[in-house]
């Protein structure tokens, strides 16, 4: 029996009738600015995306599993490891630890040496007691890692563990470590013979990384995404080229190597991100000269990204570690960390460490993002996102190549370079809120403040030589750091009082009320609302015997004009007068009267509340 065919009533349209229609509802509006979106990574994005789009995508036919595994490394299903890192401290409280989140999901072990500390073979073995390395994932993270992988060669032998079955990595990247501070854990051609001298001890740990790149110090440092793909491509390819020029085999090395990367809350452009980089590895090593296919697949570990994450408001920073998972899981990513809600301003507790593993245990055991081997394929939007990484990425990694790789041109500023316009960019967008950090620069829980302001924010890390450095950061800092500054103020002193003279218009006193409020108590000053006054005097009355720091008028640029200088003149002596909004043809005139305050959609929010706070003697 033929199956029925659906819409078969309805003839096809076409792309060109699609965009005709558009550009008529437009009615005059230009299409480019209205519908495309620019993109900071440099590739312009349509309003929508047809199957014949997918002729333009290199590798849309390729099936998961296959080479060059831009749709995951796995025929099927999207397996990934649940991973929780642990700072090692005392030996035996640490072992209980990695026991108990061992039977609360976590199937990968984070093992963090901290302050140079170097494990023994005794210190090991004791704090892996009762944990097999043959079921779970062992990752060290530890300045010596030479002197880790021969003893976890000798006490996976001591046990009789099978050595295909051990899996881990080694957390060691000499170039991301300069990156960052200006000084290899040695000296450099030290640190790169201890990679070759690993690769060499670790040659009977077939499925155990040696090397671990580090690319979250471009994404924690505010740049893009294409550089971060360029970037780290770029510094394991400084890898390759020693490794392989030094005796070791291709198919040795390749398969050997594990990426670190952050991933963020750009949804979709992260999802396209990790397919993009397991295309371009598999490219590159290719050209290397591999035997099989299978020596170029990419093996990617994941944690969330810091740069976005807030002090203020830190239960959004659940909603943020949940999409970013998502986005991870759906790249298909290998391994998994996720960022625990608070851990950018204190030591993780037992409660956010447990909603952090939850959040990807419920992905996997609710949702079944395990199920399905790369999910995001066929959707003309992600494939058109992946193919533009995969060609921006490729063209920047080529100019780090002429330039003599990853390590040279860090040396002569062009990695820093681009990675400090890219954050300065950020930065703007979120001074001007063109960029959104809720509950930071924008809806504010102003009943909440810290009285912690003292440790909180970093400290940067300076380089001699006049070396630049990649500079890990948040990008709420310079707005937490005024809020800070408010609240170490109002500990002594009383908190600033911003008081909102409503008047006139409804809809418009409302509205500009709400952003005023939105707008200084993202500084943590206290604000008071008004339903509305009847008459200038009843509010220059109210606002006399309120006393408040700062009176922001809100009503419509109508009334401004009457009403604005009367009540600039019988306030300005006890506050300062602000004006919600930006009426161009009156603004001179108040000026001139002596009125220079007003915010509104374009004010840089970062500046005026800088300026703000230094009127009320708050720095």
């Amino acid at each position: 029996m033929e199956k029925e065919k659906l819409f078969t009533d309805f003839s096809p349209v076409s792309t060109k009738e699609w965009t005709e229609k558009i550009i008529k509802d437009l009615k005059g509006a230009d299409y480019d600015k209205k519908l495309v979106w620019k993109t900071d990574e440099g590739f312009d994005v349509q309003p929508f995306y047809r199957e014949e789009d997918l002729t333009k995508v290199p590798h849309h036919k390729v099936l998961p599993g296959n080479f060059p595994y831009v749709r995951g490394n796995n025929a099927k299903g999207n397996q990934w490891l649940v991973r929780q890192d642990i700072l090692v401290e005392d030996l035996d409280k640490t072992n209980a630890k990695l026991l108990d989140i061992r039977m609360k999901g976590v199937d990968s072990l984070g093992i963090i040496y901290t302050n140079g500390h170097v494990p023994d073979e005794e210190e090991v073995e004791h704090l892996l007691n009762n944990i097999r390395a043959d079921v779970m994932e062992l990752n060290f993270s530890c300045d010596d890692p030479y002197t880790v992988i021969q003893v976890i060669d000798h006490l996976v032998k001591k046990y009789n563990r099978d050595l295909d079955k051990v899996k881990g990595s080694l957390e060691f990247c000499p170039l991301s470590r300069y990156s960052t501070t200006g000084k290899f854990y040695i000296l450099e051609k030290e640190d790169f013979r201890t990679i070759s001298k690993v690769f060499i001890a670790g040659g009977l740990l077939p499925n155990f990384q040696l090397l671990t790149v580090n690319g979250t110090v471009f994404k924690n440092s505010g740049a893009g995404i294409v550089s971060e793909l360029a970037f780290s491509l770029a510094m394991a390819t400084d890898y390759l080229t020693y490794l392989t020029e030094n005796g070791h085999d291709i198919d040795d090395v390749a398969p050997r190597i594990r990426f670190h990367f952050s991933v963020g809350s750009d949804y979709f452009m992260e999802i396209a991100k990790f397919r993009a980089f397991r295309f371009l590895w598999s490219k590159i090593v290719n050209a290397y000269g591999v035997s099989r296919a299978d020596k170029t697949k990419t093996f990617i570990h994941c944690s969330n990204a810091k740069w976005n994450k807030t002090l203020y408001d830190p239960y959004v920073n659940m909603l943020r570690t949940t999409t970013e998972t998502m986005s991870a899981a759906l790249g298909g990513v290998d391994s998994l960390s996720v960022l625990s809600f608070n851990e950018v301003f204190e030591k993780p507790e037992e409660f956010s460490e447990r909603i952090a593993r939850n959040q990807q245990l419920i992905l996997k055991k609710e949702s079944f993002f395990d199920k399905v081997a790369d999910p995001a394929s066929g959707s003309y939007y992600i494939e058109e996102l992946t193919t533009k990484l995969i060609e921006k990425a490729w063209e920047l990694f080529l100019q780090v190549d002429e330039k003599g790789g990853y390590l040279e041109a860090f040396k002569h500023g062009f990695i820093q370079e681009r990675v400090r316009n890219e954050a300065e960019k950020k930065n703007r967008d979120i001074a001007l809120r063109k960029m959104s950090l809720l509950g930071t620069n924008q809806y504010p829980n102003i009943s909440e403040h810290s009285d912690t302001a003292d440790h909180i924010l970093q400290a940067r890390p300076v380089a001699g030589n006049d070396l630049e450095l990649l500079i890990p950061c948040r990008g709420a800092e310079a707005f937490e750091e005024i809020r800070l500054k408010t609240d170490a103020y109002s500990a002594s002193k009383k908190r600033p009082v911003v008081w909102m003279f409503a008047y006139g218009n409804m809809a418009m006193r409302r509205a500009r009320s709400q952003f005023a409020s939105n707008f200084f108590g993202v500084a943590g000053f206290e604000i008071t609302d008004n339903p509305g006054f009847s008459s200038v005097e009843e509010g220059v009355n109210a606002a006399k015997k309120a006393k408040p720091d700062i009176v922001v008028l809100c009503s419509s640029d109508e009334e401004y004009a009457d009403i604005t200088l009367p009540v600039y003149k019988a306030l300005k002596e006890d506050a300062v007068v602000v004006l919600a909004g930006y009426p161009q043809d009156l603004v001179e005139q108040f000026r001139a009267k002596g009125m220079e305050h007003f915010i509104h959609i374009r004010s840089n929010v970062q500046e005026d509340l800088k300026n703000y706070q230094q009127i009320l003697g708050i720095i």
